[in-house]
């Protein structure tokens, strides 16, 4: 039962051991919350991943090292703040199962559990690449960046491992856990939830979810020419990266106002987006053309949509694949192939409360007002929609994820009366 040590990296190590040592308490005493040796570590990895060369390479790296920046790190503890009789404290050892297709959610995810205190192991897959390697050679080169006595406390707390399929590995490592972080699809919450916890732990986890966008015809319209171009760039970045296999990703799009208008406004943002893909000089690889296509023949066949439409610039002519919906209720929540979008007008945001369920997670919007956004929040009151954020900002992770608090959830409270 050995497992491969990828943060920091060492030998090979059985479960056992790995668990026994996590749970020793490190030289210079146990972590705490808002511990200074972790906001030092990870300032130093911030900067690793800032760096001009990386951010160019792997542009969701840069947003990465900006929530980690000393500053972003400090308002998100100030809102751990305690008063009266509560004390917080760490959980304890927490256990994190991040997804393959996205992958650098686990940074995430381990960072606000090391802030919170914890001592933390985190499986990452086998199949990791690009971002995710260059993420790993970040965090063990900043170990070299800080004091002897805080690369001490981190490489003792801290472990990303890599194992193949197991039972006896991940049984090991739940049972041990105060808590269990799981990411991906409702398959892999459930193939996880088989192996029992310890009877105080229990799991924070982050299943199945769909995205969509609005665009207010009216703040469209108002828009100046650069601001729509701002649009389509930053929908290219909540759509593209990841091949817009990230639950916030957006995979439909509401234009909201008059029909006519609608209309032509759709036709615009879609011209602007290819000019985008252009720029980008993306290329739609040959099995993702076959993929979008057979999912908008399919949609099709089901009735769900009434005209497909296939845009790009220069050799790519795949590379938006623009769905009209039959109605909102036909809104995609299954990924059909990275760049492939429904699309969609309403009168009024009213008109997509009731279509909104559960498993709604971001809306990305464009030319609202604030009072409408929080309207339309409120009348949702809870049926789904965790997240309503501008254009560009749907990849934007936050200490407040999935309608959780995560520092909250990564602590604990204890309250002394006298």
């Amino acid at each position: 039962m050995s497992l491969t040590q990828r943060f920091p990296l060492g030998d090979a190590v059985e479960v056992d051991a790995l668990v026994e040592d996590l749970r020793a308490e490190p030289e210079g005493g146990r972590l705490k919350v808002g511990d200074e040796r972790v906001v030092e570590f990870l300032t130093k990895f911030a900067r690793k991943l800032l760096a001009p060369a990386t951010a160019r390479r792997f542009p969701e790296l840069a947003s990465l090292g900006f929530f980690l920046r000393k500053g972003e790190i400090a308002k998100a503890l100030s809102r751990l703040e305690t008063s009266g009789d509560a004390l917080r404290f760490p959980r304890g050892l927490v256990f994190h199962v991040p997804p393959a297709n996205v992958d650098t959610i686990f940074v995430y995810s381990w960072a606000l559990s090391a802030l919170a205190g914890n001592h933390n192991v985190v499986r990452v897959s086998s199949r990791s690449a690009g971002a995710a390697e260059t993420v790993l050679e970040a965090l063990n080169a900043a170990l070299s960046d800080v004091d002897s006595a805080t690369a001490r406390a981190i490489t003792a707390t801290q472990r990303m491992v890599t194992y193949d399929r197991s039972d006896a590995i991940s049984g090991a490592l739940s049972q041990a856990a105060d808590l269990r972080v799981i990411w991906g699809g409702d398959g892999s919450v459930n193939a996880l939830r088989k192996y029992p916890l310890a009877p105080h732990a229990r799991d924070l986890t982050f299943p199945d979810r769909s995205s969509f966008a609005i665009a207010s015809v009216r703040g469209w319209q108002a828009a100046s020419e650069a601001e729509r171009k701002a649009a389509a760039e930053g929908f290219y970045n909540d759509s593209y990266w990841f091949d817009q296999a990230a639950c916030s990703s957006p995979r439909a799009i509401f234009w909201v106002g008059d029909p006519e208008s609608a209309t032509a406004a759709g036709e615009e943002f879609q011209t602007l987006l290819a000019g985008v893909l252009a720029e980008k000089q993306h290329v739609t690889e040959p099995a993702m053309a076959v993929q979008k296509r057979v999912s908008a023949y399919g949609a099709a066949v089901d009735g769900l949509i009434t005209r497909i439409s296939f845009a790009g610039a220069g050799a790519d002519t795949n590379g938006v694949a623009t769905l009209q919906l039959a109605e909102p209720a036909a809104l995609p929540r299954e990924w059909l192939g990275a760049g492939t979008f429904g699309h969609g007008s309403v009168l009024t945001l009213d008109e997509l409360v009731p279509v909104v369920v559960r498993k709604d997670q971001t809306v990305s919007q464009f030319g609202f007002t604030r009072e409408e956004l929080v309207e339309f929040a409120s009348k949702l009151a809870g049926r789904g929609v965790d997240r309503i954020v501008p254009f560009g900002s749907a990849l934007t992770f936050s200490a407040i994820w999935d309608g959780y608090d995560l520092l909250t959830e990564f602590s604990r409270l204890v309250t002394v009366t006298n």
